[in-house]
């Protein structure tokens, strides 16, 4: 099996992730520009039972465009958000493709809140759905 980690970018927190993602995607929306401090968040989600989180973490809830809360785990010493959990999808935690520091991570397979993308991004993964 497939062991991924994660860390912020203190190297105080980890997060382990066994397996392939269920998901990789995109968002767009506003919260996620944000909160990422870029044009847009790029995460991959896993069931909750295959992840592991160690070091001193923080977390703090948000509502998000649909409705629907998310709460996001952060390292407490350097801020890095190293995962987050979403209403609207119980039992899966999303981890931020950046805190892999690994460019052969797997591509994204969604891109969602389009509408809201900046208009110089062209993203152009093979297959990937596009949503407004």
């Amino acid at each position: 099996m497939t062991i991924r980690e994660a860390r912020c970018a203190c190297g105080q927190v980890s997060v382990e992730c066994q397996g392939d993602p269920q998901r990789v995607s995109i968002c767009h929306c506003l919260n996620c520009q944000r909160r990422s401090g870029s044009a847009f968040a790029f995460q991959a989600r896993w069931p909750q039972e295959r992840v592991a989180i160690t070091g001193r973490t923080a977390c703090w809830t948000k509502q998000g465009e649909s409705g629907s809360a998310a709460t996001f785990t952060f390292c407490a010493d350097c801020g890095t958000t190293v995962a987050y959990r979403a209403d609207s999808l119980p039992g899966l935690i999303a981890v931020p493709v950046g805190t892999f520091a690994d460019p052969l991570f797997p591509a994204p397979e969604y891109s969602v809140y389009e509408q809201r993308k900046h208009r110089w991004i062209a993203l152009t993964a093979p297959g990937m759905a596009h949503y407004d």
